[in-house]
């Protein structure tokens, strides 16, 4: 029976299945994994063995809730303070409110020994994880131990864990095309550093520039840090490099914005002398003069989308990815 039972399509176990499969009640069960000495080893170690076979994994956040099944789930992202992430945050948790299960975020500050660290630590205390993650599944495998796992915009899938991807691709193509269709021929690129299929950006910029026969290349493309101040080095860079530059696509809103500053230092109109196109759609684009153009992403949105694919995760069902969209919002930067 109990054999059976752990043959089942990897379901979350729960607390009353182990105790169903190990003939006792779920308080037994409760008092064999916490330990507690009211009960008779025998009995104990046979619930155990149970707990082994079903791979059942008690939430230390949820015990002692008035709910003994509640679900955890554990949230990791790279960075709280980049503006893009709260958004996201705040589409998982309002999903998981509507399910009324419990958030546990964490940040990995951008530090990738401390990613594993964090998800051997996390995975141990929740019943399901979702993030952002700089490693391959086959890396991230032996720190998770079998905890249900939905990827964000991670490296190429394969078929490990749940997936929610983000269409770079359609949305550079999208930007520079706008850009192609006011009349720019010369136009940069400034990327950065990405686990997520990390030449997408470059080689889709570089694609669509031979599609339409623009006098650029590689040269064209500059790689920056993910910030204001890498945005406005990379601007300078390529303004240097190439002073007939009339237009950028950016890595993000923030790098774009830090491009943006530089423009304003050189001296360069924005867009008369030179267009910007940014990505992300934050809202702080908004606050420039003129406003920022962008490939606006819905990022409440995209945390709604991995909650949903850890909902079919947590009922034994392996969803396929799932692909977000950017949309282009056009605004004072081109």
């Amino acid at each position: 029976m109990v054999a059976e039972k752990a043959a089942r399509a990897d379901k979350r176990v729960t607390l009353r299945d182990v105790a169903r499969a190990a003939g006792v009640s779920h308080q037994t069960v409760s008092r064999a994994i916490n330990g507690k000495g009211e009960i008779d080893p025998e009995t104990q170690r046979r619930v155990l063995d149970v707990v082994r076979e079903l791979r059942y994994r008690p939430s230390r956040f949820g015990r002692g809730l008035v709910r003994p099944d509640v679900v955890t789930i554990g949230l990791v992202v790279p960075d709280v303070v980049n503006p893009f992430y709260p958004e996201f945050i705040a589409g998982v948790i309002e999903a998981a409110g509507a399910r009324e299960w419990q958030v546990v975020v964490a940040s990995t500050e951008g530090d990738r020994p401390r990613e594993l660290t964090l998800l051997r630590s996390l995975g141990q205390q929740v019943d399901a994880l979702v993030g952002y993650f700089s490693h391959t599944d086959a890396e991230l495998e032996p720190y998770i131990a079998g905890v249900p796992l939905v990827v964000v915009d991670g490296t190429p899938h394969t078929g490990t864990h749940a997936v929610v991807r983000i269409d770079s691709e359609t949305g550079i193509r999208t930007g520079l095309e706008h850009l192609i269709s006011r009349g720019h021929r010369h136009i940069g690129m400034v990327d950065c550093v990405s686990y997520c299929d990390p030449d997408v950006r470059s080689r889709t910029f570089l694609d669509v520039a031979r599609a339409h026969r623009l006098p650029i290349d590689e040269n064209w493309v500059i790689v920056a840090e993910e910030s204001l101040t890498g945005g406005g080095a990379a601007f300078e860079a390529l303004r240097a490099r190439h002073p007939v530059l009339t237009a950028i696509v950016a890595f993000n809103d923030l790098v774009a914005i830090g491009a943006f500053q530089a423009a304003r230092r050189l001296g360069v109109a924005v867009p008369k002398d030179c267009a910007i196109v940014g990505f992300d759609g934050l809202s702080i684009g908004e606050l420039i003069e003129p406003p920022l153009t962008t490939l606006h992403l819905d990022k409440r949105r995209l945390g709604e989308l991995a909650v949903t694919q850890l909902d079919q995760l947590l009922a034994g069902e392996m969803p396929p990815p799932v692909v977000l969209s950017p949309r282009l919002l056009v605004r004072g930067t081109t």
